[in-house]
């Protein structure tokens, strides 16, 4: 009996090795044997699986040297990513194939009670780590360095990120979830085992998500970086009860603390890079003042960019909760969110900087018009989004109230001189024969024509880009200039007049058109 103990111990060891092996290969074969140009489109089909971005990022319409673009993602979607699998959300047909999870319990279960855990937690680590980075990788997530991120262009690295976000999803939702209940299937002889192998197994892939966002967090900010990080945090912060439930023990402390930890640096980064914005909208320093006082490409990218912010409002004002204010906390800003503030204050900048760049522009005229159409633009981006709730009724009723002033600003800078012309103040007061009387009013519909003349062949090139508020202005133009025209040419010589009132009511229809006439 005593030396049959060592030829049994033989055979036990011979038969483990051929079930370790065994294992191994049915780990290998019962994976979904594609190529890897192939994993990704098989695993969306199988699973009719859908996996936009958290949120929109529209396009930003810039041309500002100052400022980054944003490129066009109107791919994207809002909402989160929905599970659509006929089968309950199950990728078992991805990972291992129901019946080969049947037989790898059966050999599971006899290695187990042989003693052979660790060997057989060790192929299961080794097979199934493998598989799942194979997926992270197919999925588009490398391993990249702190480095390495550093230095790819943003164009390569807006869609490492975006893929990143996707990713997530389908990692902490999918291909972990399934994995952790195969784990269970297989292994549920043994608890410890089942915990040892998932983890074994799962860490590789989590850690390598984390150190990517880890990476960005860290790396170098700028303003088109922001929606991405964004994005990033909202998905990791949603998901992390999520991964966080996949483990247990040590292990889930340490992927909770370090999830955690990038989540604290990802909200540094989207502080540090709000903060920058608005430096930079202070610090735009361009000298170009656009023809006809148009709308300037910078208010187009800041209030599209400000308008991006607000679709991030819940994670927005938990982030900048707290962080100090240019602004005094009284009146209409007392009821503020921390995002309304923080808009508020971008906002604020760019009005500022659009005063600075109104003073391009030698005719004060042309001042009003220009600062008229970028508020009104402003105002139009609030109220039709939702900056209209963070910002207030009353805020836009204010601006509302300064695009008003700035159409009387215009309409005095623009017709005092040619009304001064329409005045009796000044003519001779005597019959309508006499010669002075005479030359005076020639010299008046003169200066009345060159004056009007002027302003025709200037401001039908000048543009108010709103048509109501261009309706508007030519309205208060005809009935501030026309009783007057009238009045003045019924009482006078018909030989000196140009043109009759009906012209002129006719050309202000022209006015602010954005024309192009011959000179």
């Amino acid at each position: 009996m005593g030396e049959a103990g060592p030829r049994v111990e033989a055979a036990l060891q011979v038969a483990m090795a051929r079930l370790e092996e065994e294992f191994r290969q049915l780990l290998i074969r019962g994976t979904a044997s594609l190529a890897a140009e192939d994993l990704h489109a098989s695993l969306l089909r199988r699973l009719s699986l859908t996996v936009p971005t958290f949120h929109s990022a529209s396009s930003v319409d810039l041309d500002c040297p100052s400022f980054a673009s944003h490129a066009d993602e109107g791919d994207e979607s809002a909402s989160a990513a929905r599970w659509s699998s006929a089968s309950d959300g199950e990728i078992s047909p991805y990972l291992i194939s129901p019946d080969t999870v049947s037989t790898l319990k059966d050999i599971a279960d006899v290695m187990l009670r042989a003693g052979y855990g660790p060997e057989l937690c060790q192929v299961y680590s080794e097979v199934r780590r493998d598989t799942l980075m194979e997926c992270l990788a197919v999925l588009g997530v490398d391993k990249m360095s702190l480095e390495e991120v550093q230095r790819v262009e943003w164009g390569v690295l807006d869609g490492k990120m975006k893929k990143w976000i996707q990713a997530l999803r389908v990692v902490v939702q999918g291909l972990l979830a399934e994995e952790r209940r195969i784990c269970g299937q297989i292994l549920a002889a043994d608890a410890d085992a089942e915990e040892e192998c998932f983890t074994e197994a799962a860490k590789g892939c989590v850690l390598q998500l984390l150190n990517f966002g880890d990476a960005i967090a860290i790396g170098k900010r700028s303003s088109e970086k922001l929606f991405r990080i964004l994005g990033m945090y909202e998905a990791l912060a949603e998901l992390l009860p999520e991964l966080e439930a996949l483990f247990s023990g040590d292990a889930r402390d340490f992927i909770k603390e370090e999830a955690e930890g990038i989540l604290v640096r990802l909200g540094d980064a989207v502080r540090g890079t709000v903060a920058e914005f608005a430096n930079a909208i202070r610090g735009e320093t361009s000298r170009r003042s656009l023809p006809g006082g148009e709308i300037h490409p910078l208010t187009r990218y800041v209030m599209n960019y400000v308008r991006l912010l607000a679709d991030y409002s819940r994670w927005l004002n938990h982030l900048l909760d707290g962080c100090e204010t240019e602004l005094e906390n009284g009146g209409d800003n007392a009821d503020m969110t921390p995002l309304g503030h923080c808009l508020l204050i971008l906002i604020t900048h760019l009005l500022d900087k659009i005063e600075d760049k109104a003073k391009l522009y030698d005719d004060e005229a042309l001042q009003n018009i220009f600062l008229m159409n970028n508020l009104w633009y402003v105002v139009q981006k609030i109220k039709d989004s939702e900056l209209k709730s963070l910002l207030g009724d009353n805020w836009i009723r204010k601006r509302r109230g300064q695009i008003r002033r700035y159409s009387t600003g215009y309409l005095r800078s623009s017709w005092t001189r040619v009304l001064a012309c329409l005045r009796d103040d000044g003519l001779p007061q005597t019959t309508g024969s006499s010669s002075a009387l005479k030359a005076a009013l020639k010299e008046r519909f003169k200066s009345f024509n060159l004056a009007y003349e002027e302003l025709y062949r200037t401001q039908t090139a000048w543009k108010v880009v709103d048509p109501q508020l261009r309706e508007e202005l030519k309205i208060s133009i005809s009935e501030k200039v026309l009783p007057a025209y009238r009045s003045f040419v019924g009482r006078n010589f018909a030989k000196y007049i140009k043109y009759n009132p009906e012209d002129v009511e006719n050309q202000v229809s022209d006015f602010f058109e954005g024309k192009k006439l011959n000179a």
